[in-house]
């Protein structure tokens, strides 16, 4: 069978339209995709104060979340993952504290302005993130002032760039606090908190 030049040009065109529709679409897949947090290379720290005077310091290793190409994040905290550094103080936190049988995990959710997610390897931008966080069965209104720093087009690195206070009177913490202090049999804990964070986000 004889094929003729222009079915043989007409099959080209056809395979060449239809390769770079696929590659647009790859393309358009990759821009639109989610940037999702990097566990291993996050941490997100709070601090406490007994006895008016000695100042410790917590962190929480278990978090997952991601921002969507709309400027949406999410981020999930496993309330059972806290690290005090003391065994049977993480134990008392997660029972007496988080109450995780009940309330397993933390949420923070807020909108990141577009610009802070686009540009080139190098750049930093500066600014606040307002959210919402969820803890202990109660929500609070949530400002963190980050940095975001572009490594290169698909990671960026988050950082924030002075503590952020929390009260936990405002997610019904105080019984908690108070049972910890009695069976630490300590003078004082404070109920203002301050939370700091690094965290890398990856497409």
């Amino acid at each position: 069978m004889t094929i003729s030049n222009s079915h043989n040009i007409t099959l080209a065109r056809h395979i060449k339209r239809a390769a770079i529709g696929i590659a647009l679409s790859s393309v358009a897949a990759s821009a639109s995709a989610d940037w999702e947090l990097d566990a291993e290379q996050t941490a997100l720290h709070f601090l406490s104060t007994k006895n008016a005077q000695v100042t410790e310091v917590h962190q929480f290793t278990s978090l997952t979340g991601n921002v969507s190409d709309s400027g949406k994040l999410t981020i999930n905290i496993d309330l059972a993952s806290v690290d005090t550094g003391i065994d049977i103080r993480n134990t008392r936190m997660k029972e007496m504290l988080f109450n995780v049988s009940e309330f397993a995990s933390a949420t923070f959710e807020a909108s990141v302005p577009k610009a802070m997610l686009s540009g080139k390897a190098g750049d930093v931008q500066l600014g606040p993130v307002e959210g919402m966080l969820s803890l202990h069965g109660m929500a609070a209104p949530i400002t963190f002032h980050i940095a975001v720093s572009h490594v290169d087009d698909s990671t960026v690195s988050v950082s924030t760039t002075q503590p952020t206070l929390l009260n936990v009177g405002d997610f019904g913490l105080q019984s908690g606090v108070e049972s910890l202090r009695e069976i630490a049999g300590l003078k004082s804990i404070t109920s203002t908190v301050p939370v700091t964070f690094t965290a890398t986000f990856t497409k």
